[in-house]
């Protein structure tokens, strides 16, 4: 076997030039997809608090407005780099074509350990990224979102910066907001909500009663912890947490009579981690990777699922809640084991269906409530899922291949148009 791939730039090329060649299109349509229109990287310098000043580095990919304008979240963590902001991009413009609305991607991250920050010298990053960025975003340009380690408070931050900079009241510009300031009901939950959507969806197609299924689940940030909460909904019993803390690193906690969301988000709003959680016994990752479960969620970072452990996996359905992380070669392990895979681009489309719920109403200036809008976002999660499991019959393909051939297409189809090719 071939070196296994972990860049994911040159995963997520990979993944567009297989449905370009399935579908049998031009390769002018591979050249244009395959890099993003743009690539800005800044250096911000902040003052910190003891005086000294720090200049950290941030990016934003922006890489494709065929369809509209670039749309994707906004990372703060130590392993940022271009390449990843760049896969990450590409990722967005199809995962915002699966559900049919019209955004391209973008994408942004600052390499940070946010944790080691005051909350003014966060503060003052924050607003540092959107002066450096502001003239290459905007309601019709380019709308960044939360993302890892980001959240309601840092978007309003650059929100009133972009706002100061620009003169003009764009809450648009962002989303993700706080609901006080022009953000949407829902949008908090729409990431999980809908990956849970999705789970029951897939589930459903391979005969699993959700209500007696075992789920196992990587992550408990905003995603995970809201897949939890989502997927314990629908009465599915979660018996595992695959989890990251600085003191121990990786780790698992495992009850096999199941996991409750408010009794973990406590423990961890008092704890930090789930480290020491007295509810579960803990375990190795490997051993999380192996455990004997229907379904299995990764809500982490990429590269999660490798030829290391891929092999490994028992489940019958595994759900990208994350972006990437599956590599590929892991990819065509667990579908030769018979294991179906829904794809990031619409497992995790959710949360992007709702923040261009939330541009919608900011451009209107009228709001919805949190059951109109969860009840928009399953209709476009499940109808994204019946397109996308028809192209899978359709050209025996897997979930991953009829994602991108049923997004690259409708992405050529607006270039070709506009003549771009």
């Amino acid at each position: 076997m071939s070196k296994e791939i972990l860049n994911p730039l040159e995963n997520a090329q990979k993944q567009v030039k297989d449905a370009c060649d399935a579908l049998g299109l031009e390769p002018a349509v591979y050249e244009l997809l395959k890099e993003p229109k743009r690539i800005i990287e800044l250096s911000i310098p902040v003052k910190m608090d003891d005086g000294s000043v720090k200049v950290f580095k941030g990016f934003r990919s922006m890489h494709s407005d065929a369809v509209g304008p670039g749309k994707g979240g906004i990372r703060f963590h130590p392993g940022v780099n271009a390449d990843e902001v760049k896969a990450l991009s590409i990722w967005m413009t199809f995962k915002c074509c699966v559900t049919g609305i019209p955004y391209g991607g973008g994408k942004g991250g600052i390499i940070v350990d946010p944790s080691t920050l005051s909350k003014g010298e966060l503060e003052r990053l924050s607003r540092g990224y959107i002066q450096g960025l502001y003239k290459y975003l905007g309601e019709k340009i380019d709308i960044p979102a939360p993302d890892v380690n980001t959240n309601g408070q840092i978007m309003a931050w650059m929100v009133d910066e972009y706002c100061k900079l620009t003169g003009s009241m764009n809450t648009g510009v962002i989303t993700g907001k706080p609901v006080e300031w022009g953000g949407s009901l829902g949008r908090n939950e729409a990431t999980g909500f809908g990956v849970a959507v999705v789970t029951r969806e897939a589930a459903k197609k391979l005969g699993i009663d959700i209500k007696h299924a075992t789920v196992a689940i990587q992550g408990f940030g905003n995603v995970g912890s809201f897949t939890v909460k989502n997927v314990q909904k629908l009465g599915a019993r979660i018996v595992a947490l695959g989890e990251w803390a600085r003191e121990v690193g990786t780790y698992a906690i495992y009850n096999p009579d199941g996991l409750d969301y408010a009794d973990m988000a406590a423990w961890v709003n008092e704890n930090k981690n789930l480290v020491n959680y007295p509810k579960a016994k803990m375990i190795s990752l490997d051993e999380f990777w192996a455990l004997d479960v229907d379904i299995m969620i990764p809500a982490a970072l990429e590269n999660a699922i490798t030829v290391e452990n891929a092999g490994k996996i028992k489940a019958k359905l595994v759900a990208e809640a994350a972006n990437g992380p599956i590599t590929p070669e892991a990819d065509e392990i667990l579908e030769k084991n018979g294991i179906l895979v829904t794809p990031d681009i619409l497992t995790n489309a959710g949360g992007v269906t709702v923040s261009y719920f939330e541009w919608v109403q900011n451009l209107y200036g009228y709001y919805w409530s949190e059951k109109e809008v969860e009840e928009k976002e399953e209709i476009a999660m499940v109808n994204a899922f019946n397109d996308l499991w028809k192209i899978k019959e359709e050209y025996n393909v897997t979930m991953r291949k009829s994602a991108y051939m049923h997004s690259v297409k409708k992405v050529a189809t607006a270039m070709k148009l506009r003549g771009w090719y």
